[in-house]
């Protein structure tokens, strides 16, 4: 893909001839070796002091570089020293709230005060990303501030930055969608592997199971700066009808169908690969892209759903089982609801009869009426597709009988419907008004008093 007469390689060679000049101008040894703290808060000192951009880049693959290599405590001060060190130029932002308090909010007093609040290190963070490599590097030193920030709190101010950056840099006009099939370079194929978070693919038969029959399908959203890394990838089978259980899917010993036969796209897992951008928005509409594409492709297929998991519903539920003031749950169900705890209960057809009478409920109150601390939904799964623009459209009991399907979700799954024609006005209800999109099936299935509260 050419952008302005670079390819990629061109590009990558230009990059590094920039910073193999610029090491020679600054005096830097050639190859990569850790740094100190010391080392690297110098550097960070000195690559926002520099104007060339030779030596810019030089100093930033070489701060990059001995970040990687660095101990972990050396990693840590680094980051450490983001927070404290590397935080608004008090003087220009004294001298820049003087200036407001003596000429008042003009249009000038105004930027030159958000320019002297800005943070050094967003300064920073964006000539470090002019190194060869230095977007992947970056989200690699995200994810080790994720993984502190929680016994260091004035990370948050770092982790705040780069969440600030990327999201510009990570939105989805920057993201390209290929199709992911057997014949995909083994590198990224390997990867899918390796980040797939749903649904584990044991070996390589299980992947092929996933790529090459003529009903299946997979998606990869790609960055321009993170060539061979898929940053989502998504699964798809092709068949007649919703599924309500995700093992007939997976089955290895399937008979596939042909995809001309196939009337429904079911997107059954969808993975995220960067830890580093963790809490990145890539935008709404992702699914939708994925939607146009299989329509473009197989217009014999009208109806798009997904099965998906539902990562918090058994925590949540194990907090109203606890609560001795939960108002969901009476006497007759709790005692129903203590058969989850017997092993096997799945397999005895007349309890998972029982369960599954009070069970279902709780579900539709969960997804409809629980909320989190910003009054969203609770499940991170439905915020995904509600904010896409999906309707809760069924609850499959029992549909995930894995070990790690009873434990998240005491096996319950659940059909989000991509209506083409829905998508955007069902964004927009949940976006402005938090309204959640569902079918009159799920709404049926909530308790009586929790229906008429919703009515009212």
């Amino acid at each position: 893909m050419a952008t302005l007469g670079f390819d990629r390689t061109s590009l990558g060679n230009l990059l590094a001839t920039l910073t193999t000049r610029g090491r020679s101008l600054l005096g830097l040894a050639g190859g990569a070796r850790a740094l100190s703290q010391d080392e690297l808060i110098g550097l960070g000192e000195t690559l926002l002091s520099r104007r060339g951009e030779a030596s810019g880049t030089a100093l930033a693959h070489s701060l990059l570089a001995g970040y990687a290599a660095a101990g972990a405590d050396d990693r840590l001060a680094f980051l450490d020293a983001l927070a404290d060190r590397f935080g608004p130029d008090m003087i220009q932002l004294d001298a820049a709230l003087a200036i407001v308090r003596e000429d008042g909010t003009t249009p000038e007093s105004i930027d030159a005060l958000l320019k002297a609040a800005e943070p050094r290190r967003q300064e920073l963070i964006r000539r470090l990303n002019l190194a060869p490599g230095g977007t992947a590097a970056l989200v690699r030193m995200r994810e080790d501030t994720l993984a502190h920030v929680g016994n260091r709190p004035a990370l948050r101010r770092v982790d705040s930055d780069f969440v600030h950056l990327f999201a510009s840099w990570f939105n989805r006009g920057f993201l390209v969608l290929q199709r992911i099939d057997w014949s995909t370079p083994a590198n990224i194929l390997e990867k899918i592997i390796r980040y797939e978070q749903v649904h584990a693919i044991s070996n390589w038969d299980d992947l092929r199971s996933r790529l090459a029959p003529s009903d299946r399908r997979c998606y990869g959203f790609f960055h321009p700066q993170l060539v061979d890394e898929p940053l989502i990838f998504v699964e798809v089978a092709l068949t007649r009808d919703s599924p309500a259980a995700i093992a007939p899917l997976l089955d290895l010993a399937r008979t596939p169908i042909a995809a001309e036969d196939a009337t429904t796209a079911v997107f059954y897992s969808i993975s995220n690969t960067q830890r580093g951008l963790a809490g990145i928005s890539f935008g709404n509409f992702l699914i939708k892209q994925v939607v146009e594409e299989i329509k473009r492709e197989l217009p014999n297929v009208q109806t798009f759903v997904t099965l998906s998991p539902v990562p918090g519903f058994a925590s949540w539920l194990n907090d109203e089982r606890a609560s001795e003031t939960s108002t969901l749950i009476d006497a007759p169900a709790r005692a129903t609801l203590d058969l989850l705890d017997m092993p096997g209960w799945a397999d005895d057809a007349a309890k998972a009869e029982q369960v599954k009478a009070a069970l279902l409920p709780l579900a539709a109150w969960y997804f409809l009426e629980a909320k989190g601390k910003r009054g969203q939904p609770r499940d991170p799964v439905a915020r995904f597709h509600l904010g896409n623009g999906a309707r809760l459209e069924r609850l499959n009991f029992l549909g995930d009988r894995s070990d790690k399907g009873m434990q998240q979700s005491h096996g319950l799954m659940v059909n989000y419907l991509y209506a083409l024609d829905k998508i955007e006005a069902n964004h927009e209800a949940y976006a402005e008004k938090g309204k959640v999109a569902a079918s009159p099936a799920v709404r049926k299935l909530l308790p009586a008093r929790a229906a008429t509260e919703a009515s009212a």
